[in-house]
């Protein structure tokens, strides 16, 4: 159970500021720390790895860093990845963070959030 530090990447395209937030080698009963950047409403995620047994990557949200609630995408549904998928991000929150919240031993994942203004 650690919070896992991100790296950031930025992207330099013609007139689009993004970047791409890692959270690497999570397993399972680690966070991540919270990444703040409110004012890059597009956002997708994207999660990859050994998901081990009934393992389970959260998308969570705050905006008060304090009390987490589950992200949806698009269709409205939360969040909850139990396999490498990529998924929009339907809410704009002060702070983002994946959340390992079922796995084994072998839960491994690397989770990058793409971030548009």
């Amino acid at each position: 159970m650690s919070v896992i530090s991100f790296t950031v990447d930025p992207i330099k395209t013609w007139k689009d500021k993004a970047h791409v937030i890692t959270w690497a080698g999570m397993a399972n009963g680690d966070t991540g720390s919270a990444l703040e950047m409110p004012g890059s409403p597009d956002r997708s995620v994207q999660v990859t790895g050994t998901f081990g047994s009934g393992g389970n990557l959260r998308i969570q949200g705050s905006n008060d860093g304090s009390n987490w609630n589950t992200l949806t995408d698009p269709q409205g549904n939360d969040i909850n990845l139990t396999a490498s998928k990529i998924e929009q991000i339907m809410e704009v929150v002060r702070y983002m963070r994946p959340n390992v919240t079922a796995g084994d031993g072998t839960t491994n994942l690397t989770v990058s959030i793409l971030i548009r203004r």
